[in-house]
């Protein structure tokens, strides 16, 4: 596997340049440090010992790009991190607002044939518990519920910001991927509101409803979440 020549400190730097890219994000030494909650010095460092062992490359803008090498690393490790929530959540019944710092834990130890064991056991699952593709290629275009219109229909997609504090809150609230309702007023300026077609009121602040991404009809103009939102939660946002 790809990921055996990097080291687990590589390993969660590949993931977090990944996700950023994957959410559309600039690939900076300054997301980096916001999305992990890292000194700059800190990251700095990583990331010219990424660029070292031929991971990434640094612009004159110090925009950071993936090698191929990079590249391969970081979907493997992202791939492998969503697929251990899915088998923890669908298998062994652990709430899907419990999995993400388990799936921390697993996936930097996982043989290639235990991985293909949670394959065969997910079944034709194609998405994390928190609706992120297992196969990192298949991400659906969605927008920020924070941007949908009052009367719009709305379908759950996935959260973007995976800290564990906040997912205790998404599922509080009642939302969860897949979820079907309508955006309503809300209480308040800082309140975001879906009914669900069986009547209940789910109620977020703004705030994190800029996570939550969503398919909507009518459906405002595409943009990417503001980079604020990696560090919402108490502990450093997820994959």
């Amino acid at each position: 596997m790809p990921t055996e020549k990097a080291t687990v400190a590589e390993q969660e730097y590949l993931e977090t340049l990944f996700w950023l890219y994957e959410a559309g994000l600039p690939m900076t030494g300054a997301n980096i440090a916001r999305a992990m909650q890292l000194s700059p010095p800190t990251v700095h460092e990583m990331v010219g010992r990424l660029e070292r062992d031929g991971y990434i490359t640094r612009g004159t803008d110090k925009v950071i790009s993936f090698t191929d090498s990079g590249r391969e690393h970081a979907e493997a490790i992202v791939r492998r991190h969503r697929l251990i929530e899915r088998f923890l959540t669908d298998v062994l019944g652990i709430p899907w607002d419990e999995v993400h710092e388990e799936a921390e834990r697993l996936e930097h130890a996982m043989s290639p044939v235990l991985e293909e064991r949670m394959l065969a056991a997910i079944g034709d699952a194609k998405t994390c518990p928190h609706g992120h593709p297992i196969d990192v290629g298949s991400r659906i275009t969605s927008v920020p519920l924070a941007d949908v219109a009052e009367g719009a229909k709305v379908t759950i997609i996935r959260f973007e910001n995976e800290a564990e504090d906040l997912l205790h809150y998404l599922k509080g609230v009642g939302l969860d991927p897949g979820l079907e309702g309508t955006v309503v007023a809300p209480g308040g300026a800082e309140e975001v509101v879906v009914e669900t077609a069986a009547g209940e009121r789910l109620a977020l602040t703004r705030s994190v409803a800029e996570t939550v991404s969503v398919v909507a009809d009518p459906s405002p103009p595409p943009r990417v979440a503001l980079p604020a939102q990696l560090v919402l939660g108490e502990q450093r946002y997820g994959r």
